[in-house]
């Protein structure tokens, strides 16, 4: 990110809806404003395939299932934040990640200018094309604040996303399904 754009850009927008930048409680909001999109986006620079890469061998190909992976993500309709909890479901086919690391695949890919079905879908393709399982579901429940705090205003209303990639029966997708309520 260029931070010295992106505080001129802050400037500007400031000025626009009228404020003077130069007075004291907004001097230094250009800059903290910069940063802030830089550590909100700092998805951009980051690989999920880099963290899913270490993985351990195993046996069984019992279902893996990590679940309230807490998540904040910035809408790139409105620039608004949105935040929520993943899951991750998996069946491995002789190999799995360390349970950080899936969390880290969610923090990769919502650590941009997303839209919920996008970022969903990412993960479990990240997941998939990374360890390579007999399937792999990620669900993804989230609140809006573009929902809540403007247009409609709807507090409290949650948007459920999910992706399925591989062989996820129906009988799985049930199961996981039974296990987040």
């Amino acid at each position: 990110m260029d931070r010295q754009k992106a505080i001129k850009a802050v400037e500007d927008f400031l000025a626009a809806v009228g404020e003077d930048v130069t007075r004291d409680g907004l001097r230094d909001t250009p800059a903290r404003v910069a940063d802030m999109y830089a550590e909100l986006l700092s998805g951009n620079n980051m690989s999920a395939e880099e963290h899913l890469s270490k993985t351990f061998e195993v046996k069984t190909g019992n279902l893996v299932l990590e679940k309230d992976i807490a998540f904040s993500s910035m809408c790139e309709h409105h620039l608004m934040p949105f935040f929520g909890k993943i899951a991750i479901a998996y069946i491995p086919d002789k190999k799995v990640t360390g349970l950080s690391k899936l969390a880290r695949c969610v923090e990769v890919y919502a650590k941009r200018l997303q839209l919920q079905e996008q970022l969903t879908s990412q993960i479990a393709e990240a997941i998939y094309s990374t360890l390579a399982p007999v399937g792999v579901m990620v669900v993804c429940e989230a609140e809006h604040t573009c929902m809540t705090c403007r247009g409609v205003k709807k507090f409290g209303s949650k948007t459920v996303t999910y992706a399925v990639k591989g062989d996820f029966s129906q009988q799985k997708i049930s199961e996981v399904m039974a296990l987040l309520k």
